[in-house]
């Protein structure tokens, strides 16, 4: 009798570092599970250059109008119709591509990026894809072109994502947690933060907030740390990422502890007390695996703002939407960050991992040891939700 297949193909997207993050810890773990992981870039399945394009003008927008892509998204959300439209087209364009590598052979498909998912939805629902697909939701709140017809499984960090997956018409939702690398963890000891400071050429002794805006670093970057400053609480930490330019005028203008690209990123956010977001992206779900409170701040239109409310609602990170907030806020976590960094590290432990529910999704039948036995919809039995964060004193 022959072998079921055991390969599994994931999609992501060079978008930012978010998407390509998870896919490359899912593939980490599906492949340690004993699977074959072949993975893919959405941008290169779309015609020639039109995937770099797209990349480019995200990039573009985010940085020199991010109101305007906030509002586009908004305008996606209101109107279905332009959404569906949208989600449509770019699924007919990577059609023939997307078919050629989940072919034959296909144990499941996973999609990380939105527009992946609506080609996979859209060939598995007209029956030129007959592996069962998956759609990891890396965002907190779900945009409408995050649920796409026919993908057989959605993976949401939360019961907050969970619900507005269902709300935007996802037929199966599973809560299953982050992917967030087991590199990134609680500090052992406070022997450890220091010398971790120390190798990273921080300040030892103060309280650090670190800053981060995504792997472009881009947003109200300088300003929240002018105002951070401005406290007297912390020092800046700002992670620039590939930003040079914001690094070296950061740098020019005395502005806290710019730092360029970081490879050691666990280390890092162990070094820090608080993390400054503005997105909602991996490195919040990062910070918050490593046990360092989270709180959203001058977040970017749409999906930024989405996320900080969609994070607030669920108890894992105050969202700060006033200025005259920042003070009193920031004093409250650096006062009691166990309090603050508790909720999430309990609510992410309290679910089955996403590789756990893809393997579950590969192999249906029971097998005595096997992680994957039982059907999606009875993959999760009903876990109580960890209460959530009390934020009154923020608010």
């Amino acid at each position: 009798m022959a072998s079921p297949p055991r390969r599994i193909v994931v999609i992501s997207a060079e978008i930012g570092a978010g998407h390509d993050g998870a896919a490359d810890e899912l593939s980490r773990r599906l492949m340690d599970a004993g699977y074959e992981v072949d993975r893919h870039d959405f941008l290169n399945l779309l015609p020639p250059r039109l995937g770099r394009v797209l990349r480019n003008a995200y990039a573009f927008e985010l940085h020199a109008a991010p109101w305007a892509w906030g509002r586009m998204l908004s305008a996606l959300e209101r109107h279905g119709r332009l959404g569906r439209a949208v989600g449509g087209m770019f699924a007919r364009l990577a059609a023939r591509r997307t078919t050629a590598v989940t072919g034959p052979g296909t144990a499941a498909v996973v999609s990380t990026y939105p527009l992946a998912s609506q080609a996979l939805g859209r060939l598995r629902r007209t029956g030129r894809l007959t592996a069962p697909v998956a759609t990891f939701l890396t965002d907190m709140s779900i945009h409408p072109l995050w649920v796409a017809d026919g993908v057989d499984l959605h993976l949401a960090l939360h019961p907050v994502a969970s619900s507005e997956a269902g709300h935007r018409g996802a037929a199966e939702v599973v809560v299953s947690g982050p992917l967030v690398a087991p590199a990134f963890r609680p500090s052992s000891s406070e022997e450890e933060r220091r010398s971790e400071r120390a190798r990273l050429g921080l300040p030892i002794g103060p309280q650090l907030t670190l800053v981060v805006a995504g792997s472009w670093g881009v947003g109200e970057v300088e300003k929240t740390a002018r105002e951070i400053a401005a406290t007297r609480l912390a020092i800046p930490v700002i992670a620039c990422g590939s930003n040079s330019a914001l690094r070296d005028h950061l740098l020019e203008n005395g502005v806290g502890v710019p730092l360029g690209w970081v490879n050691d990123m666990p280390a890092l956010l162990r070094s820090t007390d608080v993390v400054i977001q503005n997105a909602g992206g991996l490195t919040s779900l990062e910070a918050m695996a490593s046990g360092v409170p989270v709180v959203s701040y001058r977040c970017l239109p749409g999906h930024g703002v989405s996320n900080a409310a969609a994070l607030d609602e669920a108890g894992l990170a105050v969202w700060i939407r006033d200025q005259t907030a920042l003070a009193p806020t920031l004093r409250a976590v650096l006062e009691a960050p166990g309090r603050w960094a508790t909720g999430p590290l309990k609510a992410f432990s309290a679910w089955p991992t996403p590789d756990h529910a893809i393997a579950r999704l590969v192999n249906p039948c029971p097998v005595p040891g096997h992680p994957g036995p039982g059907r999606p919809a009875q993959l999760v039995p009903s876990a109580p939700e960890p209460p959530a964060l009390s934020l009154n004193a923020a608010s």
